[in-house]
This record gives C-alpha cells, sequence and structure tokens, in this order.
C-alpha cells in the first residue's frame, strides 16, 4: 500500500489522546495510523476475530522473523503459527514489542491522579483499563489480556542492557499500515509509553484509516522478507 491510500478510504476517525478502541480489520483491508503531533504512543492487542482464543503471540513473532523491533516487511504472528497482520507500509522505522503497556498505579506514580469527575474528559487514563474496558465488549477479561506492541516508540538496550526510552522517535506525519491476512480484531490505546521519562499527562492523538486492499501476491515483499513468513502465509491462507 502506498502513501496515497484516498481512493481506497472505508473510513477514517480521530483517536483522541487516552482513548481506547477497536475494530475488527477484516481479509481485504488495511489499517492506516497516523501520528499527527510527533510523540504518540499506539499500544495494540491482536485476536482472531473469529476464535479470540488465537491472539498474537510475541515470542514466536520475534524469534521467527529474527528481530526485537517490528517495521515494514514484518509480520504480526498468533500463537497458532499464523500471520493476523502484516507491516507493509512505515516511515516511522522502530516500534517497540516488549515494553508492555501502563497500568492505573503507573499513572498515578508518575502523573499524579485526576478522576473523571476533576477533569470530565481531561481525566488521566491508562492503558490496562482502557483495553480491558474494551476486551468486555467481546466476553473477554483480564486472562485475555497479551503483550502488546507500541506503535511509534522505540525502545532499546545500552551497554550494561538496561532498556532507554528514545524520546522523539516518531514525528507529526509518521505512519504504519497494518494488512489483515485474516479478520483480526484490534485494541488499540493511545496513552503513554510506560517508559515514557514525561512527567506531564500529555497522550497525543492519531488518525485511524481503514482502507481496501488486495491479498498478499506470491511476491509480497512481507511474505520474502523471511523464510518462516512463507510458512506462516500457508497457513493463513489455507485457514481463510
Amino acid at each position: 500500500m502506498g502513501t496515497d491510500v484516498t481512493e481506497h478510504i472505508l473510513w477514517e476517525e480521530i483517536l483522541p489522546g487516552g482513548a481506547t478502541c477497536s475494530h475488527i480489520l477484516k481479509r481485504g483491508t488495511a489499517l492506516r495510523i497516523t501520528d499527527l503531533q510527533g510523540c504518540a504512543n499506539v499500544a495494540a492487542m491482536l485476536y482472531n476475530a473469529h476464535n479470540p482464543v488465537e491472539r498474537y503471540n510475541m515470542p514466536d513473532t520475534l524469534k521467527a522473523q529474527h528481530i526485537a523491533r517490528l517495521t515494514k516487511g514484518f509480520c504480526l504472528y498468533s500463537d497458532m503459527g499464523r500471520i493476523l497482520c502484516s507491516v507493509t507500509e512505515d516511515t516511522c522505522g522502530w516500534h517497540d514489542t516488549v515494553c508492555g503497556h501502563a497500568d492505573a498505579a503507573l499513572v498515578r506514580e508518575r502523573f499524579g491522579q485526576r478522576t473523571y469527575q476533576e477533569g470530565r474528559n481531561s481525566f488521566y487514563q491508562n492503558a490496562r483499563d482502557g483495553f480491558l474496558i474494551e476486551l468486555a465488549k467481546y466476553g473477554l477479561g483480564p486472562r485475555d489480556l497479551v503483550p502488546n506492541l507500541n506503535f511509534f516508540s522505540r525502545v532499546t538496550a545500552n551497554d550494561e542492557g538496561a532498556l532507554e526510552f528514545r524520546t522523539g522517535n516518531s514525528k507529526a506525519g509518521d505512519l504504519v499500515d497494518l494488512r489483515a491476512e485474516m479478520d483480526t480484531l484490534v485494541l488499540l490505546n493511545t496513552c503513554q509509553h510506560p517508559f515514557d521519562p514525561a512527567r506531564q499527562y500529555d497522550p497525543k492523538p492519531v488518525r485511524l484509516t481503514v482502507v481496501s486492499v488486495p491479498p498478499a501476491a506470491a511476491d509480497d515483499f512481507c511474505r520474502l522478507s523471511r523464510p518462516e513468513n512463507g510458512r506462516g502465509f500457508v497457513l493463513t491462507e489455507r485457514y481463510v
């Protein structure tokens, strides 16, 4: 999918900072996430839309492709060896796969507390509660929480092995495209990354755009980028 997708847009909306949403991304469509202001973080969880006991598996995704981060050409594997989504476009270059998301205690410790009664729509939200509320809409709960991705965030290890958050990894206008290889339930949250050193609660908005796309061709870049991806696509195509 190229950068100009205007003719193929099915729907588009703005997800505010600190918000959570979900969408069943059907095979034959792709989701574009655009950082509108820079320094966004979008935590994501993914499930088989028809059988949510199958869900995104972080260890298999990383070891099958010999990676520790995500960018264009890599795939998001389920715990059944199938591919939920592929990253078909990416102008940011690095997306965190290992650091999880913040809960209410971490947000309170870092930013203080502002309840809905105090702040109305500007109250301090956290990704854990947002995910749990969204999961409940599909009959899922705490046991269905899985390791999440953090789009637009970069965390690296220093010489001592400690993880370091890289501020400013994503600029305004950066985008990432996820092509659905099977019908995928996608949960998104725009709260700040748990390693973000900022002391001010300031989650950033993103634009979500769903477009129609053709299925992966035989010479698709994601299919060929790693040997295991070819096998993953075969398993997925048999399933769908």
